[in-house]
């Protein structure tokens, strides 16, 4: 094998097994900076073995091995060794998960960074760093923070998961509903920034953006069956297929009424609208339906040359009682507006909170 196809090996593995040896770590140690540390020193032993040893039958289990290894190598130089060596081990015999859960580390990971105990946006940094890959520096470029912020958001989330020994598992059914609106959540939150920002100069907030559509399709792959997941990830499409027209060539803002449909990308459309048929069979609607439904009609404009503004108005009052928020109150406002009630939008926007609006 050439030095080059190593490399594409070591390059397809990091792509690959990154998230899974990570997450295989952390569950077993309960320390997420244990487990990069580890992660990262197995596949600096990649770079400088496999050259000459060649490229192992099964990549991801011998960067799990080695991960491992170093990881336990860092456990016993550590004070307290035999105090560190009885909690890892404790963690790692932790009890079985009961028949049918589900087994996929990222999984097992995205839950732990989106714990309900972290705020949003420890949540949100914790899932882009650690299941994205993306560093604490581009984080908070996106974010428009200091670096130094966003790093010390990321420890403080990381000591708050092993301090308060928060399992790296996928919750039982009582509880996994609740817990997966957190998952959707922050998702949600990456793509909406990277979304709003994607004018600036800076690459990294359109990586994120496409970052956050990334992990919506790994969720759809983990939990097919998750309606949310597929309304969700059909929102995020149907946003990203009109990127290229939301703005004009001199920089400024087109709304999505007024924009040119010939420059919205069809694939990405029909993809959208395929998750968006299967959501509805499972029976549970939700707020990322409704939110993927309007934007739905929107996109039909690109066939009929019109937008069904009574339909719209209609799936914002469901909406609005899903998700109360200042968004869905003023888009239902428009929407009825727009569908030839003026005075019920005025009076929808009259109801709104003082000073939740500003021009």
């Amino acid at each position: 094998m050439s030095v080059a196809d190593v490399r594409e090996a070591i390059t397809r593995a990091h792509h690959e097994e990154w998230v899974r040896v990570v997450a295989s770590l952390a569950r077993r140690f309960g320390d997420l900076d244990l487990a990069e540390e580890a992660a990262a020193e197995a596949f600096a032993g990649a770079v400088e073995r496999w050259p000459a040893d060649g490229v192992p039958p099964n990549p991801g289990a011998w960067l799990t091995t080695t991960a491992n290894r170093k990881a336990i190598d860092r456990i016993r130089r550590e004070n307290k060794r035999d105090d560190k060596q009885k909690e890892a081990q404790l963690l790692y015999d932790d009890p079985p998960e009961p028949a049918g859960a589900i087994e996929d580390e990222r999984l097992r990971l995205i839950f732990t960074c989106c714990h309900p105990a972290l705020a949003l946006e420890a949540q949100v940094a914790l899932t882009l760093r650690t299941l994205c890959g993306l560093t604490t520096e581009e984080i908070a470029r996106a974010f428009l923070v200091p670096v130094s912020t966003m790093a010390q958001r990321v420890v403080r989330a990381k000591q708050k998961i092993r301090d308060a020994r928060i399992p790296f598992r996928v919750p039982g059914l009582p509880e996994l509903t609740e817990r997966f609106s957190f998952v959707l959540d922050a998702i949600y939150a990456a793509y909406t920034t990277g979304w709003d920002s994607l004018q600036d100069t800076a690459l990294t907030h359109r990586a994120l953006a496409s970052e956050a559509v990334a992990l919506g399709r790994v969720l759809v792959q983990l939990v097919p069956a998750e309606p949310e997941a597929l309304g969700l990830l059909a929102l995020m499409l149907h946003c990203e297929a009109r990127r290229e027209a939301r703005f004009s060539s001199t920089g400024e803002f087109i709304p999505l009424d007024r924009q040119d449909t010939t420059r919205w990308l069809g694939n990405l459309m029909e993809e959208a609208e395929d998750f968006l048929r299967t959501a509805p069979g499972f029976g549970r609607t939700g707020r990322y339906q409704l939110e993927a439904a309007i934007q739905s009609i929107h996109a039909a404009r690109a066939k009929s040359g019109s937008i069904d503004w009574q339909e719209i108005a209609l799936l914002y009052e469901g909406l609005v009682r899903f998700a109360p928020n200042i968004g869905a109150s003023v888009g239902r406002a428009v929407a009825l507006a727009q569908a030839g009630n003026a005075s019920a939008g005025l009076h929808a926007l009259d109801a709104l909170p003082p000073g939740s609006v500003v021009n």
